[in-house]
């Protein structure tokens, strides 16, 4: 292993930047653990429908302050897209080449996972199940793929994202959350906030780039800021304290993003920026950067596969009747004890689906190792009008 791992470190470009991988693979695995450890399928009878520890225990809300990481990966995914967008015009490359060599990696898992579901569904239905079940199901299965819609649309305007301020967005999240929550406004305007609320780390991404977010000010700035601005709104403006939806909560922070997940995006963020020299640290050891690769090397199979690892234990669990923790109602410190027990038998079974869906993701690559490892070699240009820019 530490023979691999060797190998890992030294093939990769001495001037990549290893924080920005880690960061990747800390809001992956976040997003991960977090659907782990706040999703429920409880039995009832010979249907499942979903449940939440936060829905009875609320108090347990700073679980999704720690594991709704998607603001982070918004922050890289546009710190990479403007990068990588800037590097294609420097070799001459077409921005529609470019766009079909990035959303080739976000989708090629996809088919995969809408294969065998569709399979799935269809054999569930066939053998008698109940449509409510086989819903509930399907709906946690492909719910990840929202995600990639909003990251490919934002991934696909990158080009036009390049030198927007963060603050025109932000604002735009503000004025539809009054409009909804503070003059009685339509609810279906909240949708507009799938584009804004997301464009905002996306944004602080292509700042990133600018070279604008490389003091430690702008960090605190953010940290501070958005931590102060978010315990605001959720003392005194009655948005909810979990960062992720909750069954049967009148408002979901989440779906659609409020102010209060901006806001709380914008810590999150400044605090990645913030620990980025601590990361290049860490990331200087070999395993741990082999670790790292790895996860993003396959990091779309590991996000689109997780929900449908939970969903097998689950199912799998119901010959043996109503486990704890797995398939009873999420309302005691019993049931955590007993969920987090089964978090490394999640992680086993998304392992089994990792070696073999993997290649939907990492298939036809060619010239010797991954685009992990390989990183993205500025040119003179590019590296000169970076270093001017910091």
């Amino acid at each position: 292993m530490q023979q691999g791992a060797a190998r890992v470190d030294a093939a990769t470009p001495a001037d990549r930047d290893r924080a920005v991988d880690a960061l990747r693979a800390v809001a992956i695995l976040g997003v991960v653990l977090g659907h782990w450890l706040v999703t429920a399928l409880v039995a009832d009878g010979r249907s499942l429908h979903t449940a939440s520890p936060l829905q009875h225990m609320p108090w347990l809300a700073p679980i999704s302050w720690a594991f709704q990481t998607l603001a982070v990966f918004f922050l890289v995914g546009g710190h990479v897209a403007t990068r990588s967008h800037a590097s294609a015009r420097a070799r001459g490359t077409t921005y529609g080449a470019w766009l079909t060599a990035r959303l080739s990696r976000l989708f090629k898992p996809v088919a995969a996972v809408l294969t065998l579901w569709t399979v799935a569904a269809v054999g569930l239905l066939v053998t008698g199940a109940e449509f409510g079940t086989v819903h509930t199901l399907v709906k946690l299965a492909l719910s990840p793929m929202w995600f990639l819609v909003v990251f490919a649309a934002l991934t696909a305007a990158t080009p036009l994202l390049t030198r927007l301020s963060p603050l025109w967005p932000l604002a735009v999240v503000l004025h539809v959350d009054l409009i909804r929550f503070g003059l009685g406004g339509p609810s279906w305007l909240g949708w507009v906030n799938v584009a804004a609320g997301w464009l905002v780390p996306f944004t602080l991404g292509a700042a990133w780039t600018r070279g604008e977010l490389e003091r430690r000010r702008a960090g605190w700035i953010l940290l501070t800021g958005g931590a102060a601005a978010t315990a605001a709104l959720v003392a005194w403006a009655g948005y909810p304290a979990s960062m992720v939806g909750v069954p049967g909560a009148a408002v979901s922070n989440l779906n659609p993003p409020t102010l209060a997940a901006v806001t709380f995006g914008l810590a999150q963020c400044g605090l990645a920026l913030l620990l980025r020299d601590r990361l290049r640290g860490a990331m200087r050891r070999p395993l741990a950067w082999a670790a790292v690769a790895l996860v993003n090397l396959s990091a779309m199979t590991i996000f689109l596969w997780h929900q449908t690892a939970l969903m097998a234990t689950t199912a799998t669990g119901l010959f043996a009747g109503h486990l704890p923790g797995l398939h009873t109602v999420p309302d005691g410190l019993g049931w955590v004890a007993a969920r987090l027990a089964w978090l490394p038998v999640f992680a086993a079974v998304l392992a089994v689906c990792w070696s073999a869906f993997r290649s939907y993701e990492q298939g036809g690559r060619r010239g010797g190792g991954s685009r992990v490892v390989r990183g993205h070699r500025p040119t003179e240009r590019t590296r000169s009008v970076e270093v001017h820019r910091v």
